[in-house]
């Protein structure tokens, strides 16, 4: 199902169980499978591929999902990959977010909203990334860690362990350098603390 005005430049593939959102920009040779859901107004660029099947040895080829949510842009060459039966069946991307070339987000990541990964950042399975988050580029983030909320990972670290809110932390293996006081989110936390 294409909602109205979508634009999908050429050469590309779409599923038969995809649905996309109105107003969604797909640029050329994208391809677009599996049982995948992309919301309204999301700008996806020339050769991603969404939805497609993942890297996990168990995957058996069962119908999980890929669900995106609105006012994402995602770059070039990024890889989205469906869940897994063993688990949560579903990769999740929230809304406002900004994924830059290259990026992996691998199967049953669950990314929440207005954060950005740089290019050539790779998630492995089952990462969280909490709202406001920012991973820089080039970083690598091992299977199940979680990045808390407004979290900032510098670029090219390796994060082998949970980040917690508003920490900063880079390195191989990343570890917490400080606070994250430039993030937005946190500005309405400074501001009732000082009333």
């Amino acid at each position: 199902m294409i909602g109205a005005g979508v634009r999908i430049g050429p050469f590309c593939l779409i599923g038969e169980h995809v649905e996309i959102g109105e107003g969604t920009v797909v640029d050329s040779h994208s391809v677009i499978n599996g049982h995948t859901r992309i919301g309204r107004n999301n700008h996806i660029g020339r050769f991603c591929s969404i939805g497609e099947v993942n890297q996990d040895l168990k995957y058996r080829g069962e119908p999980t999902r890929v669900e995106i949510g609105d006012d994402n842009q995602i770059g070039r060459n990024a890889t989205i990959h469906r869940g897994t039966q063993q688990g949560t069946q579903v990769t999740i991307i929230g809304n406002r977010n900004r994924l830059l070339s290259n990026v992996h987000v691998g199967h049953d990541c669950l990314i929440g909203s207005s954060t950005e990964i740089g290019n050539n950042t790779a998630l492995a399975g089952h990462v969280v990334l909490r709202d406001f988050a920012q991973v820089g580029s080039m970083c690598a983030i091992h299977q199940f860690c979680i990045i808390g909320f407004s979290a900032l990972i510098a670029d090219q670290s390796c994060v082998v362990q949970d980040i917690p809110p508003f920490v900063c932390a880079s390195g191989n293996r990343a570890v917490p350098q400080g606070l994250n006081l430039l993030a937005e989110a946190y500005y309405p936390l400074i501001n009732s603390s000082r009333r």
